[in-house]
């Protein structure tokens, strides 16, 4: 198994039907249960354990799913405020090397991903299918549209909380 990529790496064929659209807001809306069965009764010690040999500590990667994720969600209001606003884009690696991703309780960033895609779902499913035509421009990637992003966060949780399940399972923590 790849362990930079345990789901495999983002694959989207481009514009979702309705069913898979509503799939990936439901994975949306999952990922934070799904995320604190995976951190369950993890100690300091495990949370402070990178899923792979260069790879992000558990903390880390927790952490990173909340910047990743709240980031997500001001694109996506912009773009449904603006005509194809440029967006900031922001070095992960460096975010996930500040102090408090390296050393903050995950609670902080498990709270915040609840509220977060409270809100975030709420918007998504007020949407009507147009507006998922809707734009941002990336300032390295070029005009990403919503219903791509969606598809994107959809895999992102799903491929982050991988990572942590794939270290749980390799080092038989219960």
């Amino acid at each position: 198994m790849d362990l930079q990529y345990p789901i495999g790496r983002f694959n989207w064929d481009g514009e979702s039907a309705p069913a898979q659209r509503e799939q990936f807001i439901n994975d949306i809306s999952e990922l934070s249960a799904q995320l604190r069965v995976a951190v369950a009764r993890l100690t300091d010690e495990q949370f402070d354990t990178p899923y792979r040999d260069g790879g992000w500590t558990v903390r880390q990667v927790v952490h990173h799913l909340a910047d990743s994720h709240l980031n997500s969600y001001v694109r996506f209001r912009l773009a449904l405020t603006e005509d194809t606003p440029t967006i900031k884009a922001y070095d992960e690696a460096q975010w996930a090397a500040l102090e408090d991703a390296r050393h903050a309780p995950v609670e902080v960033s498990l709270t915040l991903l609840e509220s977060l895609h409270d809100r975030w779902v709420r918007l998504l499913r007020s949407l009507q299918p147009e507006d998922f035509a809707r734009c941002f421009n990336h300032p390295e990637r070029g005009p990403i549209s919503l219903d791509a992003n969606l598809a994107l966060y959809s895999w992102h949780g799903k491929h982050h909380t991988a990572h942590i399940n794939n270290l749980r399972e390799r080092q038989g923590w219960k």
